[in-house]
């Protein structure tokens, strides 16, 4: 009966946010966790629960399996606006539940946070789980990469569902060894492009092998410590691919698999990586080849991820990098377009965000292409601007502004093609502002 009035309570409160107009996030998750922890064995659920975690990559990877399932016409709920910790799912769950704590739908799919894999699927049957990649991030609130691996491979060791690995990413490739009893493993990978290096450009991990401390051999860098690789001692790295993306051709936004053309709407072989693991996702679950064409071919996230919009006649591209890694990978889409540009940088360094921002001295800002000014904003925007000058970069093309009003107003003082990087409590703000220019 306790968990009956959880519910109950639950219901009423949600009824009264949405007369009020707000989504509540997590708040509802957060009530009922603290009247009960053990609230998950409550929810009745017969359909397919389908799992996503990464360092990067989750809110658009979670997103596009649930706009292809949608587009097979498939009843799915999600967590699609983040919210991705324990309380977040669980207020996913009480706004589609019955009092009786029963839930309709053909799928449940879940971004999650790295950290909370075991805690949320304690109670739930997890039947697919998809994990992308590992990087430092937040280490005030993370700690070390290998921490997080370890929890999931902890998890993983008596988890039998369908298990989904990035195979060119040695911290994710080697939880296979989790539990070798599995038969439901299934690796992905991305053939080289056009800007892969010989050597690693960017900070990166995992550089020895798990198993035998041997040194990793590559055969190339896509971005980061994410490439093809083998210990040469071991072969671990030589696995056998179930799904793989070739010919990839990022100006004209289309890749192969298995010799099928997708066209998507992002032009990142970061994202590449994610619509791959897509497809390795919802093929389990026979989806037809041309609904998934279709469904990825008109995805998109519109919410600074990657998001393209006009300003006042000016192309602007809006990313978030709350990381190392995540401000690489925006960085290299900057290098790879040969028009002249302007970045503005906003970074914090809120709660939220990790008070610690010494990761920024991992970007790598060198040899920047046709950058002709960079502008900083947010709550470290002199740090930002002192890692930018350190760089090379002319210190006369570096503007810094704590205001993010006036950084905005002096980014569109000139008509050049504009970047936007943002960090995780800066994003949106940002957003919000540059959206108030149209």
């Amino acid at each position: 009966m306790k968990n009956f009035f959880i519910l109950l309570a639950m219901k009423i409160l949600h009824l009264g946010l949405k007369i009020a107009k707000k989504n509540g996030g997590n708040f509802l998750g957060k009530i009922a966790y603290d009247w009960n922890p053990n609230i998950f064995q409550y929810f009745k659920i017969s359909c397919p629960i389908i799992a996503v975690t990464a360092t990067n990559g989750k809110t658009m990877t979670n997103n596009a399996i649930v706009h292809v399932l949608k587009t097979a016409g498939k009843k799915v709920i999600s967590n699609t606006e983040g919210n991705n910790m324990e309380t977040g799912i669980l207020s996913t769950l009480l706004k589609n539940c019955s009092l009786t704590g029963k839930v309709k739908a053909d799928y449940l799919v879940f971004e999650v946070d790295e950290g909370y894999v075991s805690v949320i699927f304690k109670d739930l049957k997890l039947d697919t789980l998809v994990i992308l990649d590992f990087f430092r991030d937040q280490l005030d609130r993370n700690g070390e990469v290998e921490s997080l691996i370890l929890k999931i491979q902890d998890f993983l060791k008596t988890y039998t569902g369908n298990l989904i690995l990035n195979n060119d990413d040695p911290n994710v490739a080697r939880l296979r060894q989790a539990n070798l009893e599995n038969s439901n493993v299934y690796y992905f990978s991305v053939e080289k492009y056009s800007h892969a290096t010989e050597e690693m450009k960017e900070a990166g991990e995992g550089k020895f092998c798990p198993f035998c401390n041997t040194r990793l051999v590559y055969d190339y860098y896509q971005y980061s410590h994410i490439g093809k690789f083998k210990c040469p001692t071991c072969n671990y790295g030589d696995n056998e691919i179930y799904q793989l993306a070739t010919n990839i051709d990022l100006k004209n936004r289309t890749f192969l698999v298995n010799n099928i053309t997708y066209k998507i709407r992002f032009n990142s072989i970061y994202n590449i990586y994610n619509f791959v693991a897509v497809i390795s996702c919802v093929s389990l679950y026979e989806i037809d080849t041309k609904i998934i064409q279709q469904a990825l071919s008109t995805f998109v996230l519109n919410n600074g991820r990657l998001e393209e919009i006009e300003i006042k006649g000016i192309p602007t591209i809006i990313n978030l990098a709350k990381n190392p890694t995540g401000s690489n990978v925006s960085l290299r889409i900057l290098n790879e377009d040969d028009d002249e540009k302007e970045l503005l940088f906003v970074l914090n360094d809120n709660l939220a965000d990790g008070r610690d921002v010494s990761w920024i001295w991992d970007i790598n800002f060198d040899n920047l292409n046709n950058v002709s000014r960079i502008i900083t904003s947010g709550t470290r925007a002199y740090d930002m601007a002192i890692r930018i000058k350190t760089a090379n970069f002319p210190i006369n093309k570096i503007e810094p502004y704590l205001s993010l009003n006036e950084a905005i107003e002096n980014l569109y003082k000139t008509d050049v093609k504009k970047y936007v990087i943002a960090n995780y409590t800066a994003l949106q703000p940002t957003r919000k502002l540059l959206k108030s220019q149209l």
